[in-house]
């Protein structure tokens, strides 16, 4: 009976459009929502999903890029009102749940194999 009840407000709060699937490995782009004052703009952080947790309304996900040679990470929660759209530039194909082993690794090992695309069932 409870969980019911929390499902229900829980999907009241999650995002229906602006979020495209992906998955850990992916190079994304997310378009996110500055507030300076009472103006708004968007601003764009890009790099590779290094992990997704939890679940439902309070879902995460972890991006890292490389920023002048040092390593930035941006954890975001995925039904944010901040988060504009997700983009994914390039979806590749990985092993793990969690890439953390992508901060110790420099360059060229660092890369991650692009995913086929999916054949259309005719």
């Amino acid at each position: 009976m409870i969980s019911k009840l929390i499902r229900k407000i829980e999907s009241e709060g999650m995002k229906k459009e602006g979020i495209g699937p992906f998955a850990v490995g992916d190079t994304v782009k997310v378009h996110t929502r500055i507030y300076e004052g009472d103006k708004e703009r968007i601003q764009v952080f890009s790099g590779t999903v290094i992990a997704r947790k939890h679940g439902g309304v309070r879902e995460t996900f972890t991006v890292r890029r490389i920023s002048h040679g040092v390593g930035v990470e941006k954890i975001f929660p995925l039904h944010s009102p901040h988060i504009a759209r997700i983009e994914v530039d390039r979806a590749t194909r990985v092993r793990r749940a969690k890439l953390y082993y992508l901060r110790g690794r420099k360059g060229k090992g660092t890369k991650l194999r692009e995913r086929e695309p999916q054949a259309s069932a005719e």
